[in-house]
């Protein structure tokens, strides 16, 4: 019971900490310690041990023994290999919702459009970002292949530090315009203009990293 408790507090951890990184509530280059944290979010250090080991193999955190733990700089090669991991799953899950749209389809991904220009009129960057995130995540849900969402999830991590550097408000409407685009392909059921839309949406990876490196480059490796 002990330890299964343990490893539930710990995957809180792990969750809680990779929100901070990636939200740049914790910076690159931030030094971090196990008692720091385990005061921060009210735990033992037991599983923030854990969560350090966690979150330094998904290339987070650089943990060196005797000496401080480190929030890892942002690796442009990669958030390269990121947005190429996501795109490719992404263009799949695009064609097989745009090729069987459901009748409410367009409902659906208007009430996800319409919660992110409240969050962006609001500029509730954060609030904004899961919003972003739901949209693709149902875009997989409708296309019967939500565990797809969780390997992207799972890989997209440097991506989105990238993302909350410029998630401005131009920038989350520049988002919303491109999701109405996708929105709006998959509706008529062209599968061709939404797989375009799609590449176009997740394209501008590269132009962000080029922005963020100039802008930020202390937080590039």
């Amino acid at each position: 019971m002990g330890d299964a408790l343990e490893g539930t507090i710990a995957l809180r951890v792990v969750v809680a900490l990779r929100d901070d990184i990636v939200s740049m509530a914790l910076k690159p280059g931030d030094v971090i310690s196990e008692s720091d944290i385990a005061g921060r979010y009210g735990v033992s250090r037991q599983p923030v041990r854990e969560a350090f080991i966690r979150l330094a193999q998904q290339g987070l955190l650089l943990i060196r023994p005797k000496r401080a733990t480190v929030v890892k700089k942002i690796s442009p090669d990669g958030v390269r290999q990121s947005r190429f991991i996501r795109e490719s799953i992404e263009v799949e899950i695009i064609r097989r919702v745009a090729s069987h749209p459901g009748p409410n389809v367009g409902d659906v991904l208007g009430k996800l459009i319409a919660d992110q220009e409240a969050a962006s009129s609001a500029n509730d960057s954060r609030r904004f970002h899961k919003l972003d995130e739901l949209f693709h995540r149902t875009l997989a849900r409708l296309a019967g292949v939500e565990y797809a969402w969780q390997l992207i999830d799972d890989h997209k991590m440097q991506l989105d530090r990238v993302r909350y550097l410029t998630l401005g408000v131009s920038s989350s409407q520049r988002a919303i315009a491109e999701h109405k685009q996708i929105a709006e392909a998959v509706g008529k059921g062209d599968v061709e203009a939404a797989e375009a839309a799609m590449r176009a949406h997740l394209g501008r990876a590269e132009v962000l990293l080029t922005q963020t490196i100039e802008d930020f480059p202390d937080y590039f490796e």
